[in-house]
C-alpha cells in the first residue's frame, strides 16, 4: 500500500519510514509545505495526517486532493511513532473486518 504522511516533526522523517516499511507500505513524508505540494503527493492509496504538527493549509491541500480522487484519509492527533504503528495496525484491522 502506498500511503502518504503529511505531518510529523522533521526529526522523526527517518523513523517514518522504517515504521511504514517494517510493515510493507511505501510512504513519502512531508513534514513541511513545499511548492507544488499537491501534485507531489501524487495517487496514495492513503493520506495519513498528524493534525497537532501540520499547518491548516497543507491540512487543507490534502483534504482536497483527496476528495478529489477519492482517497481514504486518517487523521491522527500525535504524531509519534507509535502513533503512526498504531493506525497502521489499525488498517490492516479493518482490511480484515471488510
Amino acid at each position: 500500500m502506498s500511503i502518504v504522511l503529511v505531518g510529523g516533526h522533521d526529526r522523526m522523517h527517518e523513523e517514518y519510514k522504517v515504521i511504514c516499511n517494517k510493515h510493507g507500505h511505501k510512504i513519502k513524508v512531508f513534514t513541511q509545505m513545499i511548492p507544488r505540494f499537491e501534485k507531489n503527493i501524487g495517487c496514495p492509496d492513503l493520506i495519513i495526517l498528524f493534525t497537532n504538527t501540520v499547518s491548516h493549509k497543507m491540512i487543507t491541500v490534502a483534504v482536497k486532493k483527496a476528495k478529489q480522487q477519492k482517497i481514504p484519509v486518517r487523521r491522527c492527533h500525535t504524531s509519534s511513532g507509535f502513533a503512526l504503528e498504531q493506525t497502521l495496525k489499525n488498517l490492516v484491522g479493518e482490511d480484515k473486518k471488510g
